[in-house]
């Protein structure tokens, strides 16, 4: 098994990555499949249309799903994509009604009228179903394509998830074989042997992995890239004020207890739960920014993007002989245990609720720092596993639809909850009684329990029990 580390973050935009990413990126691929179709001798196209399905439609305007399938048919891509410009092609679609595709032409497209939230029955391979359609001149359907958003961004046609689903029950020995990879574990057991073997760190086992198709150096040149936006969202957050997009009146409050920690650093860090304020207000920065629809980096998800963040800033700004190979080090281990638990289990809010976003961000930022800090393998992954255990169960109940209450402030207890499971891990030998193969498990299996309301739909927990003011 092989999840690049650059899959695992990817700079998009926020509030969502399941719900504004992955749409973006689908409608994208239905415009590359009407090209393909039209090269093949397919008849012109006239019209397009979208319909959304299960979680994208019940939380679909909160998370900005319906602007980012527009978005997407008008050619834009989340990684390029200008926040500021977002606006005003919206206001022009609204206006024209139709979006011009390169290759295809002017095709008819008002989003008030061809974009459907579906609140019916979800489709049925994923939470997050969407449907697009392309019309001719009689109204008769031309194309139509299925995707699944199935968390952090990654988007799968019907076809690409029966596929995996099959090799999965068919067994990864034949895939682990043909992948040319050197370390291509798919378990965090195989993930433990193949660093006893080799004599390699997890780090190691990533870039090795890495390097089969980039170069040393461009892989620190792309490692350094993600950790400077993250960086430059975290900066971001701590200078902006107000209170955020979609009604709910939350106000922005990491550039107020950045100041005020910067105003008292003195005075405070003599005590010691000083460092959880600081942790906190980094990853609440990067979430206001996600918020306001902001540039982020999954980490895996755009809910759950404060935490690694957060996390590399406290290693960088207050770890002693932190450095910048300590840093990509950090996101190569954090990235190798993200791919486990994406393949194991998921990464998606709509599948297993918050546990599988900040419960996998923290595992992550759990196991980086620990390999930061020069951690065994055998610690990496019981500071993993002690992460993800304790956020299992986690529900994804987000108040209105909205990435915001009680997503912003969980982001900086998982990143304490990080910090916390790395030292009590560096404070043992590695060995411990549930290994991270099981926790993960277990969150699949919670997950699967879990009821459909707790799961990125907003029809339970802290998004219907609101204060009546």
């Amino acid at each position: 098994m092989f999840i690049s580390v650059f899959d695992i973050f990817k700079i998009g935009i926020g509030p969502s990555s399941s719900h504004t990413i992955g749409p973006m990126v689908a409608a994208g691929r239905f415009l590359e499949a009407l090209r393909e179709n039209a090269a093949a001798g397919g008849a012109q196209p006239v019209a397009l249309r979208a319909r959304l399905h299960g979680s994208l439609a019940w939380t679909g305007r909160g998370h900005a799903s319906d602007r980012a399938v527009a978005l997407g048919l008008l050619g834009e891509r989340p990684d390029r994509l200008d926040p500021d410009a977002v606006d005003p092609l919206m206001a022009q679609l609204a206006e024209e009604r139709h979006v011009t595709v390169e290759g295809l032409g002017r095709l008819a497209f008002d989003p008030a009228e061809d974009l459907v939230l579906d609140f019916g029955e979800p489709l049925p391979g994923h939470a997050n179903g969407m449907a697009f359609e392309a019309l001719d001149a009689a109204g008769a359907v031309l194309l139509r394509s299925v995707y699944y958003s199935i968390g952090g961004g990654f988007v799968a046609s019907e076809a690409e998830l029966e596929s995996a689903r099959e090799r999965k029950q068919g067994g990864l020995e034949e895939e682990k074989r043909s992948l040319g990879y050197p370390y291509p574990f798919g378990t965090s057991d195989e993930m433990l042997v193949m660093g006893r073997e080799s004599g390699l760190t997890i780090a190691a086992m990533k870039r090795a992995n890495e390097e089969v198709h980039l170069s040393r150096p461009e892989l620190d040149e792309r490692l350094d890239a993600i950790w400077a936006a993250m960086d430059g969202c975290i900066d971001r957050g701590l200078q902006m004020e107000g209170c955020l997009p979609g009604g709910l009146k939350v106000k922005r409050r990491a550039k107020a207890i950045f100041e005020r920690l910067e105003r008292d650093r003195g005075r405070n860090m003599s005590q010691p739960h000083v460092v959880n304020d600081w942790l906190s207000v980094y990853a609440m920065a990067v979430n206001e920014e996600n918020a306001a629809g902001g540039r982020v980096v999954t980490s895996p998800t755009n809910g759950a993007a404060g935490v690694v963040p957060a996390v590399i800033r406290y290693y960088r700004d207050q770890c002693v002989g932190a450095t910048g190979q300590g840093i990509r080090d950090f996101l190569l281990a954090a990235a190798g245990i993200g791919a486990l638990i994406k393949h194991n289990a998921s990464i998606s809010g709509a599948e297993v609720g918050c546990q599988g976003e900040v419960g996998s961000a923290s595992a992550m930022a759990a196991a980086g720092l620990c390999a930061a800090l020069g951690g065994t393998n055998e610690q990496v992954e019981n500071a993993a596993e002690i992460a993800l255990e304790h956020h299992l169960g986690m529900t994804c109940d987000p108040v209105g639809g909205l990435v915001q209450v009680p997503c912003i402030e969980r982001n900086g207890f998982g990143a304490i909850k990080a910090v916390s499971a790395a030292s009590l891990a560096l404070h043992g030998d590695g060995t411990h009684f549930m290994p991270l193969d099981n926790c993960i498990e277990t969150m699949r299996q919670t997950g699967m329990d879990m009821s459909e309301r707790y799961k990125e739909t907003s029809r339970g927990g802290l998004a219907v029990n609101l204060p009546e003011c």
